[in-house]
């Protein structure tokens, strides 16, 4: 007798030509519209189910772990992944994916765009045209700050902050200072024409500063008002990361009294909520979450995580092996889910086993 097909969620509307590519190997059982999921709902979409293809608006963790004996693997699309409780995940067993690389680029456009927009007064001289208030041409109206020329900091510089170092050196001849958790290697920093600095130094030299590090416990609110004192008021901050980078509260407060110029943001703490300080400034550009929105990119996203999916279930060239684990569990197996069932629980990493529920 066959083995059972594995049973897939997929949790928001995608693309169906690429999420029906799941439905060769497995049940699929997919959301037909956009739905906010609160966590009894994903607990009980997950009960059944090998596996999951999700967004970053689902949070997984281990209540929600607790009642999936049968989860093997949960394909995440987005690069980040602060919706996922990796440690919970590793405990259980599961394998976790993202989609980097084939975002980059999109992402350090849509950063670049927020700069240029917030440093020259794009929005809020739109919105005053709009609103009649453009009587005559005058030579200081609405003066905003040059991107040519100027220093362009990066604090974090992964993929997407190599990506934006190369077009603000290569394209607009910008001093290109960074700071990370670790200095590139000498090679790379030429390449992207980038120097490395401390933290302290990026904020008070940066002209523009772009924040493209990892949210985690320790980066949680690395932009507070004690870092907004260090940096220029003449300074542009865009945040194309994670939301709980910075202090928003504090942010607003720099904004509206002069401390800080300008600021673009395409994420938030409390998304899809935005404080209603910040909606009430006309010096912050605000885009709601857009970074990897180009139609080739989402779809590229979409087919790396099908394709992340199906290898930790064990189909296709990757079969057991997903080309991107978040997880230190890298490999998974329908025997290791069954073991679980009985009680038998995986200890990522050492291959071995503790008996006992989950």
């Amino acid at each position: 007798m066959p083995a059972p097909r594995p049973r897939v969620w997929v949790s928001q509307p995608l693309f169906d030509d690429i999420v029906d590519q799941l439905a060769a190997h497995c049940e699929v059982d997919a959301v037909v519209e956009v739905t906010e999921h609160d966590p009894v709902a994903i607990a009980a979409a997950l009960r059944e189910a090998d596996g999951a293809l999700i967004t970053l608006n689902e949070r997984i963790g281990a209540a929600e772990l607790a009642q999936a004996p049968r989860l093997r693997a949960i394909a995440n699309v987005g690069v980040g992944y602060n919706n996922l409780d990796i440690p919970a995940l590793d405990a259980a067993g599961v394998i976790a994916t993202n989609t980097p690389d084939v975002l980059t680029g999109t992402t350090a456009d849509l950063g670049f765009a927020l700069l240029m927009a917030a440093a020259r007064r794009v929005t809020e001289s739109e919105r005053w045209l709009r609103e009649g208030q453009w009587k005559q041409w005058s030579f200081s109206t609405m003066l905003g700050a040059d991107i040519h020329g100027s220093t362009l900091g990066i604090l974090g510089m992964g993929r997407i902050g190599q990506a934006i170092a190369r077009r603000g050196h290569h394209g607009f001849g910008m001093r290109v200072l960074y700071h990370n958790r670790s200095r590139l290697p000498e090679a790379v920093e030429q390449g992207v024409g980038a120097s490395y600095v401390d933290f302290d130094t990026l904020l008070a030299q940066s002209d523009h500063l772009l924040l493209v590090l990892p949210y985690s416990a320790a980066s949680h609110h690395i932009i507070d008002a004690a870092a907004l004192a260090k940096m220029k008021p003449t300074a542009t901050l865009v945040n194309i990361a994670r939301g709980g980078l910075v202090d928003e509260p504090a942010l607003a407060d720099a904004l509206a009294n002069g401390r800080l110029a300008a600021a673009g943001l395409d994420v938030y703490e409390g998304e899809p909520v935005v404080r209603p300080e910040l909606l009430a400034l006309r010096n912050v550009v605000l885009t709601p979450h857009i970074g990897s929105a180009s139609l080739a990119t989402r779809r590229a996203m979409v087919q790396l995580a099908v394709d992340n999916l199906l290898a930790a279930l064990g189909f296709g060239p990757r079969a057991g092996h997903p080309a991107n684990p978040v997880t230190a569990t890298k490999t998974r197996t329908a025997n290791t889910a069954a073991d679980r069932i009985t009680g038998i629980t995986t200890i990522a990493g050492t291959g071995k086993t503790a008996a006992g529920k989950r």
